[in-house]
């Protein structure tokens, strides 16, 4: 019996991800409605007619890459703390000094909706013409509920205008608020008895994070952030032990956090907290190539332990102004001496588990959604290895090439 199916790729080589079988040659992959129906060797397929036949000319398919962790959306910009970086002032002084995250939320404060989609467009952009097709948003540059929420419906219309899975993570929990007069327990109230059960009533967030920190919040802090996001139903993330070791890594283990994120500092009760809990690693070396960071994250512990591993851009205005997963690739493999193997399943597969996606993208496998970048490579390792090198040949979302965007 021949199935129809809505389309083909065939003639191509398979990076499918799944069970670590490595490059299927003259493989094949199906799909009907949006959605993967078969991907393999060409030789096994079952007998398909397909609306649409794409010969792929011996071009690699890998999942659609996954930018688990982003700050797209914002308004201005921070060159001058650049410079002033460049000058010797340290990541904490600026931030002290009333910089950082402080000035983007002044900037993002004043911008409307509209105008955060349109500053925040050409970001994404560049993100999709490397072959993400999902892509997660954070808030955390308003501080206040009219201006977290405003971010996150703004990140919601960046799915609406390109063809794109956008995750929304509430991150209310980020910095301090100048009105507070630094009175951290009465803001961290305040994220929890307003913030938190507005975004959670208007549906705004997937997820919730937070930044435990010497210069952010404390580990108890974010706990009571945590125990409120999951009362409403909402599961966490944590920016963990990026400049000192606070316990954040077990800290979101013992909340079953979807992820650890940064984690220079983590030590290996961390890690091994997290592999108990199947919390992922999410390494951004973006940020510790900016910051100028010598403390590498503990890639040994994490393997060592069976901790999955992303890689993300975390795309921000301050500490990683990175629009390209390739580059954050190039970065996690040069830096923090991930092999190529890892490095792409850290933008596909463990990136879909960061975000609790894996049973629906991530890998090449029947049943998950038909999220495809097409590659003119020769070789898996190109992806890693070359820097301002574009190879993507066709961005397949929902089983649609997109022509980019």
């Amino acid at each position: 019996m021949t199935a129809t199916v809505d389309g083909i790729w065939s003639n191509a080589r398979l990076l499918a991800l799944a069970g670590g079988t490595g490059i299927v040659e003259r493989g094949l992959v199906a799909c009907r409605n949006g959605r993967i129906v078969y991907a393999g060797p060409a030789a096994d397929a079952p007998a398909m007619d397909a609306a649409r036949r794409i010969d792929c000319d011996g071009r690699l398919i890998t999942p659609g890459l996954i930018d688990c962790h982003t700050h797209l959306v914002f308004a201005g910009d921070r060159a001058g703390e650049f410079e002033m970086r460049l000058e010797g002032a340290s990541y904490e002084q600026i931030s002290r000094a009333g910089g950082g995250i402080a000035s983007t939320v002044r900037a993002t404060r004043t911008a409307s909706e509209e105008e955060l989609v349109r500053q925040s467009l050409p970001r994404l952009d560049r993100l999709l013409a490397e072959g993400a097709t999902t892509v997660e948003v954070k808030s955390g540059y308003g501080l206040d509920v009219a201006s977290e929420t405003r971010m996150l419906r703004a990140a919601r219309r960046l799915g609406e205008a390109r063809d794109v899975t956008i995750r929304t993570t509430f991150l209310g929990a980020h910095a301090m608020p100048p009105e507070t007069d630094g009175d951290k327990d009465a803001y961290i109230a305040r994220v929890c008895d307003e913030m938190l059960p507005a975004v959670a009533r208007d549906g705004l967030a997937d997820a919730v994070d937070g930044f435990c920190e010497g210069i952010a919040f404390s580990p108890a802090q974010i706990e009571r952030v945590f125990e409120t996001a999951r009362r409403l139903g909402l599961p966490v993330k944590l920016h963990a032990d990026q400049l000192s070791d606070l316990g954040g890594a077990a800290l979101a283990a013992r909340h079953n956090a979807l992820s650890a994120d940064h984690l220079e500092w983590t030590g290996d009760e961390g890690a091994a907290s997290m592999a108990a809990a199947g919390t992922v690693a999410v390494l951004l070396p973006g940020a510790f190539y900016v910051l100028r960071e010598t403390k590498l994250p503990p890639i040994d512990a994490l393997r060592r332990h069976g901790v999955p591993i992303a890689v993300s851009t975390d795309c921000n205005p301050g500490t990683s102004p990175m629009t390209s997963l390739l580059l954050a690739m190039n970065m996690a493999a040069t830096l923090f001496r991930l092999t190529v193997a890892e490095c792409i399943a850290g933008v596909t597969r463990e990136a879909a588990r960061a975000l609790g996606l894996d049973r629906e993208t991530g890998t090449l496998e029947a049943g998950k959604s038909c999220d495809l970048a097409i590659w003119d490579v020769d070789r898996p390792a190109e992806l890693v290895y070359r820097i301002g090198f574009n190879p993507l040949h066709e961005r397949v979302r929902h089983g649609r090439p997109t022509e980019g965007k």
